[in-house]
């Protein structure tokens, strides 16, 4: 171990480049890889950590550092890849503890990464100033503190709301804006949403969260009356059998399930409306029926089977709606480390919905898996009386 420690020593210097320790044999961590960065002007080096489906961060002094990656190396790994100016260096241990490690000069390198400040992310939602339903939904202490079990979800709201930053501009600030969150759950983003457009952004907006637990909406109904948001309200309800409202300028639908994100998706359509996220999940439909005589290779496999079934359903969920009038992004939300549902839909209408027409690309991917998607069969069956060309 000594010798991994004279190593680490000798390379943690303003000519080190990077460090990944990989080859895990014990411990929790499954990989460290550690950079350069420059914290108030003082050389320091950032640690990151893969440990499950998480990632820590921490920045230590090089003396100190040499020293702890020594015992991680030596007893929880059995490989490390070094990069500095001038040399490449690989580390070997073996079962016994024998250390093997090897040196190749390479030529100077003459673009070496510059340096960088470390500087937090910059939230939306920033960390250290305490927002009332974050701290009410365990993702934030009362000091403003991302508890850190709950990191993934703070990363997820800020994502979100991205997105809504993104579309502001195609939404009319000058009137009241009607938004339906489908499935809304426990309503971390509907909330986020509200917060953010209505407290942050001045927007007039009447946002209704929808979703079939009853419970969950009698909590949620709890907490919008708790911070006093007159602007938002949620109902106990089916996405298919919704009638609330007639108008409606951005529906969003995070996770709903199989089909009733084509319901919502409809409905999206039916009222005009501007903007749609969507971030669909368990795409169950296709996997059901589709088949292919070119693919029946891949599809004797289930699990390639279900997740072509997943990314066919949500293309074709897409050209369906372009071929209405909307102007469509796939976009990942999160990484995929966090959940593996991290496509989001965004869909911009500018110009009016009309009768579905699909185009010859559609037509294509639907006849070589012989599909049979239930938005298709929604739009094309869509009433042209309840749509009324251009919104003003």
């Amino acid at each position: 171990m000594e010798r991994l420690k004279s190593l680490f020593l000798e390379i943690l210097n303003v000519d080190f480049i990077d460090m990944v320790i990989s080859g895990q044999k014990g411990g929790d961590t499954a990989k460290i890889k550690v950079r350069p960065v420059l914290v108030k002007d003082r050389l320091m080096f950032q640690v990151t950590r893969h440990i499950g489906t998480q990632v820590f961060h921490v920045n230590e002094c090089g003396d100190v550092l040499a020293g702890q990656l020594a015992e991680d190396v030596f007893n929880h790994f059995k490989q490390v890849q070094i990069r500095t100016k001038n040399m490449t260096i690989s580390v070997m241990i073996s079962k016994k503890g024998l250390v093997t490690i090897k040196k190749k000069q390479t030529a100077v390198q003459t673009d070496m990464p510059k340096l960088a400040h470390n500087r937090k992310k910059s939230y939306i939602l920033e960390e250290g100033r305490p927002v009332p339903f974050l701290i009410d939904l365990g993702v934030m202490t009362e000091d403003g503190r991302v508890i850190q079990k709950r990191y993934d979800k703070f990363r997820q709201i800020n994502r979100f709301l991205e997105f809504i930053e993104d579309i502001l501009p195609q939404l009319d600030k000058d009137k009241e804006l009607t938004i339906i969150d489908f499935g809304c759950g426990k309503s971390y983003l509907t909330f986020a949403m509200y917060y953010y457009m209505k407290v942050l952004k001045g927007y007039d907006i009447h946002i209704i969260g929808l979703d079939l637990k009853a419970d969950v909406i009698r909590n949620c109904n709890q907490l919008k009356d708790k911070y006093g948001y007159e602007k938002l309200e949620f109902l106990h309800g089916d996405i298919a059998d919704f009638e609330g409202v007639r108008q409606v300028d951005m529906v969003v639908t995070l996770q709903a399930c199989d089909t009733a994100t084509d319901y919502a998706l409809y409905k999206a359509v039916l009222w005009k409306a501007k903007v749609i996220l969507s971030v669909p999940c368990c795409q169950h439909e296709l996997n059901g029926h589709m088949d292919s005589e070119a693919l029946s290779g891949m599809f004797q496999y289930g699990l390639m089977k279900e997740r072509f079934a997943a990314l066919a359903t949500d293309s074709m969920r897409a050209m369906l709606l372009e071929s209405v009038g909307y102007k469509m992004q796939i976009l990942e939300f999160i990484d995929m480390e966090h959940t593996p549902k991290n496509i989001l839909l965004r869909g911009i209408c500018k110009n009016g919905v009309h009768r579905c027409e699909p185009d010859e690309k559609y037509m294509r991917l639907k006849n070589l898996i012989q599909a049979k998607p239930t938005l298709e069969r929604l739009l094309m069956t869509m009433d042209q009386k309840k749509i009324h060309g251009k919104r003003g």
